[in-house]
């Protein structure tokens, strides 16, 4: 299987690493080593981690506060990685009130 970035997952690795970069450099280069490492290694177990609350994704969570969305394409042999979003981040769907 091979890994591949949808275009909004790229944006989002961009601007969290450009967020957190404003106050912790070396926290942001230290995220993005460890989001490289795990995608990287995801075609040896692309099942590993938790379900997702979309159907037909999976859940890697990075840090406390981001989690990497992702979908396994067996037919295609792909990991396609869809997002990267906030942990306190909605799922888009409103909040009953």
């Amino acid at each position: 299987m091979i890994v591949e970035w949808r275009a909004k997952a790229r944006e989002d690795r961009s601007n969290v690493f450009d967020y957190i970069a404003e106050d912790n450099p070396a926290a942001a280069l230290e995220l993005d080593d460890r989001i490289e490492q795990q995608t990287d290694a995801l075609p040896e177990h692309p099942e590993l981690y938790r379900v997702g609350r979309r159907r037909g994704t999976r859940e890697m969570v990075l840090a406390p506060n981001y989690v990497l969305v992702y979908r396994i394409l067996k037919r295609k042999a792909i990991i396609e990685i869809l997002r990267i979003v906030g942990a306190r981040q909605n799922d888009g769907r409103r909040a009953k009130r």
